[in-house]
């Protein structure tokens, strides 16, 4: 490496040295690297050795929005099995009814799609919105939430489907009822689902399978095989009223 002082015969100690610009800033970028990672050490914060993969969850959700009516059992079954009490403000599961909206953009089922790149989980700072190791399924330990609500702004959804519980002050979120205190029955993706089971236009329906990451693939035909085909609906045979 080419000595950057000029050497002039005698001793150059003190003597000004000539930088070219070229040297200068490399000077320069060396310098703001090492404040960088300086600043990455005096404030704790460890450049990670490898990237944590988050499990596929073991289970889905998948909707058929055209067979529900909106009659919010789902809701009322989710909060009782989870929460001891029949309040929509306490469900995981949201239906939601636009009275200017016109059939099938009337009612809309909007459950948590167990996403394969959860933000929700990212932006949890204490690991409280994780994935279960078990079942990869996405859930709130409450005891670890400390209420900042990162989640519910980074679920990409409308509504969010990392909720706020407004009595107990903690983030809560569909765990596929996993834990669910009031209800007998085994819950998870082994087990029963509380929304699935009491839906009287069995309108909710689980899958194992990763669905296809669009509003089409979580909310699909359930109608195929069923008194339901042809009513109503798109491609319905020739004579079957469409209105």
């Amino acid at each position: 490496m080419a000595d950057i002082a000029k050497k002039d015969g005698g001793d150059t100690q003190g003597a000004p040295r000539e930088v070219s610009r070229r040297q200068f800033l490399t000077g320069v970028g060396g310098l703001g690297i090492g404040a960088v990672l300086g600043g990455l050490l005096v404030t704790g914060i460890a450049l990670p050795d490898e990237v944590l993969a988050i499990p596929a969850s073991e289970g889905y959700l998948l909707v058929d929005t055209k067979k529900c009516s909106g009659c919010t059992s789902c809701m009322m079954a989710c909060s009782l099995t989870h929460h001891g009490e029949t309040n929509h403000s306490l469900s995981r599961i949201q239906i939601t009814q636009n009275p200017f909206g016109h059939f099938p953009d009337d009612i809309d089922i909007n459950q948590c799609r167990q996403c394969p790149y959860p933000a929700c989980v990212d932006a949890c700072p204490t690991g409280a919105l994780h994935a279960d190791q078990e079942t990869g399924v996405r859930t709130v330990d409450e005891s670890k939430c400390i209420g900042c609500e990162r989640c519910v702004n980074a679920c990409p959804f409308t509504p969010s489907r990392a909720l706020w519980n407004f009595e107990e002050k903690h983030a809560q979120k569909c765990d596929l009822c996993m834990d669910t205190p009031f209800w007998d029955e085994d819950g998870g993706p082994e087990g029963m689902r509380a929304c699935e089971s009491v839906c009287p236009m069995h309108a909710i329906s689980f899958t194992a399978e990763i669905p296809t990451q669009s509003d089409t693939g979580y909310d699909v035909d359930l109608r195929s095989g069923t008194p339901w085909d042809g009513f109503q609906f798109d491609g319905a045979p020739e004579g079957a009223s469409s209105h």
